[in-house]
């Protein structure tokens, strides 16, 4: 089918190459990625299809192998060749799902749990990703289910992967605000603090909490860390795409790990200074964080450009609204051409929206509301 946008390039368009900014390309993720420049890429957000849970309409799709091991051996595909575009400081941000068996060559006995986000997870750890998280993506408004011998699924994961030990993230960036208010100071260890007997190995320490807490402060003066569960509706839409993701979902990820500016000749992030000493940074308005600086060698007349985001499994265009809500560079990558022009079409209504979408894609609040109607939730009822 012929695709009529200026924002759609073919798989196989030489162009690609010198115009794959703010683009989807139409083809196949396993070979469209070979278009993308080695080290090219900030930050991943996507959302590949989950196995045997949906039907996307084409006879190239991945997800429906009649074995869970050959759904990841084709997602190893893609994901070799996301780290071959991506930059040494990027992330990989993987929201999967999983499924209940129905049949034992799936993987498992039926009405078992195939395990297919870890065994995937697996497989990404042995081809030397580094896991940093596992978020869990917790819905208020799950879709109903009638099954009567197992609990309803609430929740997906997210998985938060890196290429090496060093890497841009920024913190400050996605800090949530404290529920506690200022204290008294005070000297004495805190009640959570675990004695040092009792700490093994690999135990983390809370000793700069009890430093902050005897500056008086209930924490980090510009907030706390957002932590590992997200409460986020499921996206309604009523669109001919059918697996929707949250914009709330992808906003935590680009805001903390695609820089919001990167040198346009070395492509390194720049950054904000931080200072060590937290209860002299207390003293100023939060609300003001340092600017950003380059970190690179490069040329001072050397410009900057805005970081870029890959979704390639990009389906209805959720990523590229809201990278362009924060003004941040895209890249999609879409195997249906029916999904490319829906996507481009959301991507420049919401472009063209007089409705601020910041505040529309906060996290920072607690959910109450919940999605009514349609939902796009991916789940099973075995």
């Amino acid at each position: 089918m012929s695709v009529d946008t200026p924002h759609i390039r073919r798989r196989g368009d030489r162009s690609t190459k010198s115009v794959w900014r703010n683009r989807i390309v139409v083809g196949d993720a396993r070979d469209a990625i070979n278009d993308l420049p080695s080290d090219s890429i900030d930050c991943i957000v996507t959302s590949p299809p989950y196995f045997r849970l949906r039907n996307y309409q084409h006879g190239s799709q991945i997800g429906l192998e009649q074995n869970v091991d050959e759904w990841v051996d084709e997602m190893m595909i893609v994901l070799r060749g996301l780290k071959r575009v991506l930059k040494p400081t990027g992330s990989l941000w993987l929201n999967l799902g999983d499924t209940f068996s129905t049949h034992q060559r799936q993987g498992a006995r039926p009405k078992s749990l195939l395990l297919a986000p870890e065994r995937l997870a697996m497989a990404l750890t042995r081809d030397g990703w580094v896991l940093r998280n596992k978020v869990i993506w917790s819905k208020p408004n799950p879709m109903p289910t009638s099954v009567r011998d197992r609990l309803s699924c609430t929740w997906e994961i997210v998985y938060f992967f890196v290429r090496s030990s060093s890497y841009h993230f920024d913190l400050d960036a996605i800090r949530v605000p404290h529920r506690s208010r200022h204290t008294k100071t005070h000297h004495q260890r805190t009640a959570w603090s675990v004695p040092d007997s009792w700490r093994g190995p690999s135990s983390g320490s809370n000793t700069g909490l009890d430093r902050l807490k005897a500056l008086g402060l209930p924490g980090h003066p510009l907030g706390k860390n957002p932590g590992d569960v997200w409460t986020i509706p499921t996206a309604g839409y009523r669109g001919a795409h059918h697996a929707v993701f949250p914009e709330r979902l992808a906003r935590v990820p680009l805001l903390a790990t695609c820089p919001e500016k990167v040198c346009a000749g070395c492509g390194v992030p720049w950054t904000r200074d931080r200072s060590r000493r937290i209860h002299v940074r207390a003293t100023h308005n939060v609300n003001q964080r340092p600017q950003l600086k380059r970190r690179c060698v490069c040329e001072p007349h050397v410009s900057a450009r805005p970081g870029i985001v890959l979704d390639p499994f990009i389906g209805s265009g959720t990523t590229a609204i809201v990278a362009e809500a924060l003004s941040r560079d895209w890249v999609g990558i879409e195997l249906n051409p029916e999904f490319a022009s829906l996507a481009t079409d959301r991507i420049a209504a919401a472009r063209d929206s007089p409705t601020p979408r910041q505040a529309d894609l906060s996290t920072n609040r607690t959910t109450t509301n919940q999605t009514k109607g349609e939902t796009n939730e991916r789940t099973t009822t075995t």
